[in-house]
């Protein structure tokens, strides 16, 4: 049985929808429920399964799709009405083809070493990314990415700001969650995202990588419900006037990591601080490919499309490189 996906969208009278993505073609809207954060904090109360909420308050009427995604009126498919109560986060080095880029990138400033400090990180994964039930595994890298404002929506610009180095794709599984009211994570759904980094200022040095993070980024249309599939293929493309400059592979999914979802999970919401009741959070699960491990800089203009079959329609968003560069000053008070 295929997946429900469900997708957040501004109608033709400027109001918030949630609609089921039927193929690629149409909407089926929802009723009663404005967004996929009421229809979650709902399933949750009341004992429900999302997909079974969504099916109960489906509507007869449907939209075109295209016109949607044309019109760019496709939100995030989930936010939070407080953009400042949506943590957005990221765990790296659960794919090996990550591991590799990585290693690449920081065996320059640890010469003579038999080992970066990213390979360890990722042999951790392997030997105890996926620990049996019940049992607690190694934890994965983690840092830090943003609130709700730096959540881009699907066919919307995506910003590298002046003062960074560069501004590249990472296409990656994120898991998106909210927190009950006794503090305990729900994952709503799955969705494939655009991790946006700054692979040049993570190169002069590890330790910047947590400054190359705190970009913009990017998820959705569709909100996969259910679990995730054990394997995830899709495409990665940057495209120039229409024409791909640069295309990848995404290889995603427990049989692609070192890292169990539930492993990556447990270290994330261990944490009190990440269980504060009614808080959204947006995870992602690490790339499998970059175009800067190929030595590939995108331009000003360029898209960013990656497409995986299972999850509907493709994710894009062109990119937009600011020049104008100012001094922040903090007064004195």
């Amino acid at each position: 049985m295929e997946a429900v996906r469900l997708v957040q969208f501004i109608d033709d009278h400027d109001a918030r929808r949630v609609g089921v993505a039927e193929g690629g073609e149409h909407l089926r809207l929802i009723a009663r429920f404005a967004s996929v954060y009421e229809l979650a904090q709902a399933g949750i109360r009341n004992g429900q399964t999302l997909a079974a909420l969504a099916e109960a308050n489906l509507s007869p009427e449907r939209l075109d799709y295209e016109s949607v995604v044309v019109e760019r009126r496709l939100l995030p498919p989930l936010d939070h009405p407080d953009p400042a109560r949506c943590l957005v986060s990221l765990t790296g080095l659960t794919h090996l083809g990550s591991a590799q880029s990585r290693d690449k990138m920081h065996a320059a400033s640890a010469p003579g070493a038999v080992e970066t400090d990213s390979i360890r990180m990722f042999r951790l994964g392997l030997a105890g990314g996926k620990p049996q039930p019940g049992e607690t595994g190694n934890q994965p890298e983690w840092a830090y990415k943003g609130d709700g404002r730096c959540v881009v929506a699907p066919e919307q610009p995506i910003t590298q700001p002046a003062f960074a180095d560069n501004g590249g794709e990472e296409a990656e599984i994120a898991g998106l969650y909210v927190i009950d009211d006794a503090g305990n994570p729900w994952r709503v759904g799955f969705a494939i995202g655009n991790e946006f980094s700054d692979h040049v200022m993570e190169k002069k040095n590890y330790l910047y990588l947590a400054h190359s993070k705190l970009r913009q980024c990017s998820f959705g249309p569709e909100l996969m419900l259910g679990p995730l599939p054990d394997a995830i293929g899709g495409a990665i493309r940057i495209l120039r006037h229409g024409q791909t400059v640069w295309s990848g592979e995404l290889q995603s999914g427990e049989s692609n990591m070192c890292h169990s979802i539930a492993n990556l999970e447990h270290h994330h919401f261990k944490h009190a601080l990440f269980r504060r009741p009614g808080d959204v959070h947006v995870h992602f699960f690490g790339a499998s490919a970059i175009s800067f491990g190929a030595g590939f800089h995108p331009a000003d203009g360029d898209v960013f499309e990656i497409e995986v079959p299972a999850f509907g329609r493709p994710l894009r968003n062109p990119l937009r490189i600011e020049t104008a560069r100012e001094m922040v000053a903090v007064q004195p008070l």
